[in-house]
């Protein structure tokens, strides 16, 4: 334990390293070389597999095995797993109703895209008033060259030209219409993302707030382990930041837009941490029940959100492999490190 500092004061700078990391990986958009789309979806899936490995070890080593010491510590005998069980149970529902409660993703999206630098939509709407003026230009020249002419040539040219206006504006309408579309169902997917990477932070944040204010209330609550499990939850935030500059910068973000956003998903662990802290410091009694709501907010997390997600592109082989990876890792961390 840092001398000198409360449970609560190391819980907020654990956090406040892991949402760093999470910047850190969100950063990369700005140094990454252009990728081809299948390319970058097999390194975000390899990544997302990697979150969800870390996530899972975490979830036993870090949190539901000190929940079930704590509660043989304080007297449960056989119904130990009881405020296991049940702050897992919790934790699960909590994030199932935030993912019910979700806001309208059309009307975020209309907030995102409106600075949205579409190439392809601008390019189109350029195209259309570019035929429009000439249409005009060409009537204009047309009316001044047969001023003398019949009333009824002059009306059949201006009605030719009309016909051939709303011809022109029509086309340009579908195609700008499917560019829209399609540019609208790629940004649900991404602020899908965004979402669910910031309503699993939570969590984690919760996590590792809990960890660093249990220290020295149980033999497995130490020190050392609150670290591990906050490197741990860092190493996993890396690959998410990614998971949503990434993207965002391919669907026409600026660079320093995709980063914002994907540091943004992590800004709530420090929130989470302080709670976490708080919440065992000056409870003692629910330390147990929440570790274990900790790690089912996880959980439900990982198998809810991150391996679906991992799953879509088609690449799950690589989203499988980097689950193993980061079981291991963490799995070492935590027993290494406690």
């Amino acid at each position: 334990m840092l001398p000198g500092y409360s449970g609560v004061t190391q819980g907020i700078l654990g956090t406040l390293f892991t949402w760093f990391v999470t910047a850190l990986g969100a950063a990369v958009v700005f140094v990454v070389p252009p990728m081809s789309e299948e390319n970058e979806g097999k390194f975000l899936d390899g990544c997302l597999g990697f979150s969800s490995g870390v996530m899972l070890a975490a979830s036993y080593w870090s949190l539901l095995a000190p929940a079930v010491e704590l509660a043989e510590e304080s007297g449960y005998g056989r119904l130990s797993f009881f405020p296991a069980a049940l702050g897992f149970i919790l934790g699960a529902v909590t994030v199932w109703t935030a993912d019910k409660f979700l806001p309208d993703t059309d009307n975020i999206h209309e907030f995102l895209i409106s600075d949205s630098d579409d190439a392809e939509t601008h390019n189109l709407k350029k195209k259309k008033k570019s035929d429009d003026l000439d249409i005009i230009n060409n009537e204009s020249g047309s009316n001044s060259k047969n001023g003398n002419s019949s009333s009824h040539l002059r009306d059949g040219l201006r009605q030719r030209k009309v016909i051939e206006s709303e011809g022109k504006s029509n086309s340009i309408s579908a195609a700008e219409k499917e560019v829209m579309e399609r540019s609208s169902r790629s940004w649900r997917r991404v602020l899908l993302l965004v979402i669910a990477m910031t309503i699993h932070n939570f969590p984690e944040g919760l996590a590792v707030g809990v960890a660093f204010g249990s220290i020295g209330k149980s033999p497995s609550a130490t020190f050392s382990a609150a670290v591990a499990l906050a490197i741990g939850i860092g190493l996993q935030n890396f690959p998410e930041g990614l998971a949503v500059s990434l993207p965002m910068h391919r669907e026409k973000r600026t660079k320093m837009n995709s980063f914002f956003w994907g540091q943004m998903s992590g800004a709530v662990e420090p929130i989470g941490g302080f709670l976490g802290a708080a919440m065992v410091e000056y409870a003692e009694w629910f330390l147990p029940y929440a570790l274990a709501f900790a790690a089912g907010a996880m959980v439900y997390v990982v198998v809810d959100s991150i391996v679906p997600e991992a799953q879509v592109r088609g690449n799950g082989k690589y989203s499988s492999w980097g689950a193993v990876v980061g079981f291991v890792l963490m799995m070492v961390l935590d027993v290494a490190l406690g």
